[in-house]
This record gives structure tokens, sequence and C-alpha cells, in this order.
């Protein structure tokens, strides 16, 4: 018999409407983009009387949540960067030092006295007064050698050295730059999402191209200088010991010290030794705060290692300045009083509660490894945005009345109750849209006009098969039944090659491939949930209501 539950029927209704209500937002897009906006702002504690009227503009109680634009709908900003990433050997360098001087030191009854000399940012060059102890320094810096952790570079190590007169030579081997250059840049990679992640933009695309380069678009930016702000801060933090301070801007460092100036304090420059005891990228956590004087301040949490360390200089340095310098400049120079063992403390400064919380918000996302240097950047505007949409909603609307046209001339009243069924489809797949944060972008359009197509074919099955069976001198109640049975397996078919091709482009592609599969994709479910169920259950109320003796399909 032609039934279906009442729980069934209760249940698809409630999808149905679930899921327009979910898409009623985009239907007033500006007004909910700057509701949700507002409330963001009224959050973080703007809260004045325009923030409220704009918060007002939608009600709590309804679904904000809208399907986000890319860059080529809404517009904002391209960049293309390529990371430096020699700086990393450099660091690596100073970073070395102290474990290559502690290890000569213990061999000084054989190499004699270390000096380190001038050298090029890429290693380190070390003079021993004994030259006929050269073999047993090798030995011993070779000895401090690490295995290269990547598939290419299995059985190199990650340092080389060799001797030069009486001076050790001691450099990154080629596998280990290989190795560092990939690292840095997928580094550079994830800390870039982060930042732009932290200030809340919509949906970016980030993505690696090449062997050194960075893509980043983010729709809804002001201009590639704001990103350009955004992603270029560096926010290298290190705790480094201080030698002394004072105010000659002139005073020629040390072999091992840098001349740093003070953030705070005008004039006053701080001699530290360029090797740091902890640094940034041994951060687990750092939240903006209060110091016992009530002034903003950044708290932050070491991990084990830089707790470990952190907490063993400051056992045995008790008295003595400790810098903690961001970006080249000593933000804080406070005095050792106790052994701080637990890896915790607070960095304080002259900070509003605003350069405190984007301190802390940088000092989460973390230190670019490197340097960005960027080679293209692009503004784009609403305008080009704005054409895109245009195009695509008259690509839609003419699919969508062609559609709507063909079906209700084809099959009459059943035909009325498929195009019923594709409105609310395309209501179901914005729901869904909205419901994921998805971004839509114009080959996502592509996408939707595709499913608008494609949504009537199961309907067009079943509904031929409606035909043949009312050919066979079966009652309408029978031949609408077994319309839908014979037709379900071509339906799936179809559906489920189409989909699993969806999924291929999605975890294969990038960028405007993966908005056309994410649309493609959904649309398929949204599609065989409209065919299958609800033009079912709008025909079985109208069979029910009338009880007709023949029909004509």
């Amino acid at each position: 018999m032609l039934q279906i539950d009442t729980w069934k029927r209760v249940l698809i209704w409630l999808v149905c409407v679930t899921g327009l209500v979910m898409a009623l937002p985009n239907a007033f897009y500006t007004r909910v983009e700057q509701s949700n906006d507002a409330k963001a702002a009224i959050e973080l504690g703007i809260d004045t009387p325009e923030m409220q009227a704009e918060a007002a503009q939608w009600p709590n109680w309804m679904p904000s949540s809208l399907v986000n634009l890319g860059l080529d709908l809404r517009g904002g900003a391209h960049l293309l960067a390529e990371v430096q990433v020699g700086d990393v050997y450099e660091s690596r360098m100073e970073a070395m030092w102290p474990e290559i001087r502690d290890a000569l030191r213990d061999e000084r009854a054989t190499i004699g006295t270390i000096r380190k000399q001038p050298s090029d940012p890429d290693e380190i060059r070390v003079r021993i007064s004994e030259p006929a102890g050269m073999p047993r320094a090798l030995e011993v810096v070779r000895g401090l050698a690490r295995q290269v952790q990547t598939l290419t570079g299995v059985g190199a190590t990650d340092i080389e050295a060799r001797a030069e007169g009486d001076t050790i030579v001691v450099q990154l081997s080629d596998a280990e730059k290989l190795a560092s250059d990939d690292r840095t840049v997928r580094q550079s990679l994830e800390i870039v999402r982060r930042r732009i992640d932290e200030v809340g933009t919509r949906e970016p695309t980030i993505q690696r191209q090449g062997t050194d380069r960075i893509l980043i678009q983010v729709p809804g930016i002001g201009s590639a200088g704001e990103l350009k702000e955004i992603i270029g801060t560096t926010a290298q933090l290190t705790f480094n010991p201080v030698v002394n301070r004072g105010t000659d801007a002139d005073a020629v460092p040390g072999i091992g010290e840098s001349l740093v100036p003070s953030l705070d304090e005008e004039g006053l420059f701080y001699m530290i030794e360029s090797a740091p005891v902890v640094t940034g990228e041994e951060l687990v956590d750092a939240q903006p705060a209060f110091d016992q004087n009530g002034r903003p301040a950044v708290s932050f949490r070491f991990n084990t290692s830089g707790a470990r360390k952190f907490g063993d200089y400051t056992r045995d340095n008790v008295g003595s300045p400790f810098a903690i310098v961001l970006d080249d400049e000593v933000i804080s120079a406070p005095v050792i009083q106790s052994h701080i063992p637990g890896g915790s403390g607070i960095i304080t400064g002259n900070f509003t509660v605003e350069e405190s919380t984007n301190l802390a918000v940088l000092l989460r996302a973390g230190a670019l490894p490197a340097g960005l240097e960027f080679l293209e950047e692009r503004t784009i505007g609403p305008e080009l945005g704005q054409d895109s949409i245009d195009a695509g909603k008259v690509a839609t609307i003419v699919a969508f009345v062609a559609v709507l046209v063909f079906m209700a001339l084809s099959y009459g009243l059943f035909g009325l109750f498929a195009n019923i069924a594709l409105i609310i489809n395309v209501g179901l797949l914005f729901g869904l849209l909205s419901l994921i944060g998805a971004t839509l972008t114009l080959p996502g359009i592509a996408g939707i006009v595709l499913t608008v197509g494609m949504a009537v074919d199961a309907n067009v099955l079943i509904f031929e098969r409606v035909r043949e069976e009312l050919k066979s001198a079966k009652g309408p109640a029978r031949a609408i039944e077994l319309g839908y049975e014979k037709a379900l397996s071509a339906i799936l078919d179809a559906n489920v090659t189409t989909f699993i091709t969806a999924v291929i482009l999605f975890a294969m592609g990038s960028g405007p491939v993966r908005g056309f599969a994410i649309t493609l994709g959904l649309g398929i479910l949204t599609s065989v949930f409209t065919a299958i169920f609800v033009t079912r259950v709008m025909i079985v109320m109208w069979f029910e209501r009338r009880r007709p003796k023949t029909i004509e399909v």
C-alpha cells in the first residue's frame, strides 16, 4: 500500500523546516552580518549605543550562521610570500654555540683554550690554542651531530665539522638544510594560519606553493597592507642573560653578544648574550593579565623543556638581570629574585590593555621562524565580487526557472510537486553550507547550478517509472509505489558515483576546486533526500486526500 508512517512524515517535514530556517539568514545577509560583527565587538568590550543598535538588527533566538563569501565574491586581499629559509641557519648556529662551547671546554687539557671567531651567519668558527689537539676537537664536535629526521636524509647528520689550520668550522649539512627548509616553510604556513584565525577573518585560503612560497587569500579584509600587518609581525620572543646596560648606542658588542634598545626607556640599551636561555617557541600559553599593581601584563607558561631550562637558569643566577626580548627590543629586564621552578611567569611593561591582548595573541600564535618577502600583493575590490555575484545569480535563476518550467510542462501536477521539492532542496543546501561555515566561491555557484540541474534527475527517473507501471494496467497507488521502489537503485547508483567524484575533488583539490566539490557533494545529499522523501510524502498526502481513480504523469 502507498503509505508513510506519521512519525516519518513529521521527521521529513521537521528536517525541511530546520534546513530552511538555517538558510533564512542568507536572505538578509548584510543585516545579519552587521549584527554578528556588532555582537562580537560587544563581547570584546566595545559596548556603545551604535553597536547595540546594530546587534539588535537580528533576533538572538534566530540562527545567525551565514554562508561565507570567497575572495572572488566578496573582495579582499591576496598575497604571495616567499619564506627566507636562510634566516634559520643563523639562528640554528647561535643556538648550537653554547653546546659546542661546553663540550670543547671539557677537553681543554688536550685542545687548550677556545675562542669564537667572526664568521658567516650560517657557520661557527672556533680557534683552539693547541692545534695538535684538532683531531680530538673534531671528534668531540662531530659527536654532537644528530641524525637528520627525514626519508631523504637517512644516514646523514645535521652538522659537519672540518679543520682550517687551528680553526674548527661547523656548518649545517646539505641534508639538514633541505630538511630545515621544509620545516621552516611548514611552520611558517601554520603560524600564518593561526595569526589570521586569531583575528577572526572569514575562511582564508592559506596554502603552500612550490618549495618556499605561501599563497594567502583573505576575503573581506580591507587591504593587502592590513593583511601584511597581521602576518608580518614576527613576535620573536627570547629570554637572554644581560651583560650590562647603558646609554651608548654605538657600543661594540663582543663575540656572542648583541646590543638591543629598550622598548620602554628611550636612549637605554642592553648588552645581552646572543644565545637565548629559552625562546618563544617553547611557550605553550600566553594570556593577557595584570601585575600586582593592576597594570596590564602578559602571563606565560613554558613547555617541559623550556620550564626546565628556565628553572635551572633562575636557580643559578639569583640577583642577576634577565632580559625579555621581543623583536630585538627589550620589553622588560627584571632582576631574578628567586628560583622559578614552575616554568611560568609574567611579562610587565608600559602596556595598554589592547597591547597586552595583542602581544598575547602573537605569542600564542608563535614566532615566524624566518622572514617573509612579499612577491605579489593585490587588494581585490568588492565591485569585482559583486559582478561575480550578479553573474552567478543570473546563471542560477535562468537554470532554476528553466528546470521549473520543464518539469511543470512535462509532468503536470507531479512536476509541480518536484518543483516544490527543488525549492526546498536549494534551501536545504544553503542551510547546510551555513551550518558548516563553508565558503561560497564562483566555482561553488557553478556547483549549485549543476545541483539544480541534477536535482530533478531523480524525480524524472521516478516519474518515468510510474508511467511505465501505469501502462501495465496497475492501479495508481501501486504504480506510484513501484515507481519509487524500482527507480531507487538507479538513483543511488548515479548519485553515489557523483558523490565519490566530489569527495575526490575535495581531497585532492584546493581553493576553487574544493569550493565546487563542497557545493556539489552537499547538493547531491539534499537532492536525494528531497527526491526520495519530500516528493513522495507530498504525493502520498495528495493521494490520500483526493483518492483519484486514475492519474496522469
